[in-house]
């Protein structure tokens, strides 16, 4: 099998995505982080394309996807997760399997609450839902809300988006930063330097905290929907701390977290542990949902 890559046009937006596997397998759904898009999934794709139908979309702004300028599309993440549920629906996904990254994390857990008969399981790596993943380096953010005209804050939010800063967030918190391999940040960065994005970034940067305002919503579609959550979390990463990931214990009853020694993108130095935490995670919790499905 290999990876094909696509466009579908949703809305008006041109959305990239990649797929591999047989569509006769359960679908694996990826949604990506900030500041990377669908190319962090590249090697767990090859990994996992023997067993499930896989597709992994750009959000608009990232990536490989249109960017429409900020006048033609109202950045925030309402708007991502209800243009990423139009784009599974016009691609047929009628059921999957929720995988979270960062950013996935808000798009897909509205995707969830609209949808919730759709998640046949959620996988969560470094996708926050609670305030205890919420830690000190998110006080420049917090300022940024409270006080988004201030010039001190807008400079504080736009270094986010140096190259500097880009590749601090793939070599933060790993065991060995030499083998993380630079087209990471590279590739990002040139998304992040188009004319326009700048504004798309900080639009999401100020929207983030509607993020939080709902995370009550997404616990209680969680107590509601038990869905089965494996967390397999970057225990070393900045922005969202290992509590994070315990917190889901709270509210669901089959959930198994797993605490990897490395940072914010776990996929680059923990792949093989990812993978057969995820091989086994869905094996034992879904078989015979899968099987019914299919």
């Amino acid at each position: 099998m290999t990876t094909k890559y696509g466009f579908e046009k949703v809305e008006g937006v041109n959305i990239f995505y990649r797929e591999a596997g047989s569509r006769e397998n359960p679908t694996l759904l990826l949604l990506h982080g900030f500041p990377s898009s669908s190319h962090m999934y590249r090697n767990l794709i090859g990994e996992l394309e023997d067993e499930y139908h896989i597709v992994a979309p750009d959000y608009p702004g990232f990536g490989n996807s249109d960017q429409p300028s900020t006048s033609e599309f109202t950045y925030t993440f309402d708007n991502l997760a209800h243009l990423i549920n139009a784009f599974t629906e016009q691609m047929n996904l009628d059921n999957y399997i929720l995988y979270v990254h960062d950013y996935g994390a808000p798009v897909g857990f509205r995707l969830a609450r609209m949808h919730p008969e759709r998640v046949q399981a959620i996988i969560s790596q470094n996708g926050n839902a609670y305030e205890d993943g919420i830690g000190e380096s998110w006080a420049p953010m917090r300022a940024h809300w409270e006080d988004p005209e201030n010039p001190a804050n807008i400079r504080e939010m736009l270094h986010m988006l140096t190259p500097e800063l880009t590749k601090y967030q793939y070599i933060n918190g790993t065991r060995n930063p030499e083998a993380i391999s630079p087209d990471n940040w590279n590739m990002d960065q040139v998304a992040l330097t188009r004319p326009g994005n700048q504004d798309i970034q900080l639009a999401l940067f100020y929207d983030y905290q509607n993020n939080l305002k709902q995370y009550p919503v997404w616990q209680e579609y969680f107590k509601n929907y038990q869905p089965p959550l494996l967390a397999a979390w970057g225990k070393n990463d900045l922005f969202f701390g290992p509590e994070g990931a315990l917190a889901f214990q709270k509210d669901l009853n089959d959930v198994e977290i797993h605490l990897l020694n490395t940072g914010h993108f776990p996929l680059e130095e923990d792949l093989e542990i990812s993978v057969s935490l995820i091989r086994s995670f869905l094996a034992k919790r879904l078989t015979h949902t899968l099987k019914s499905d299919n």
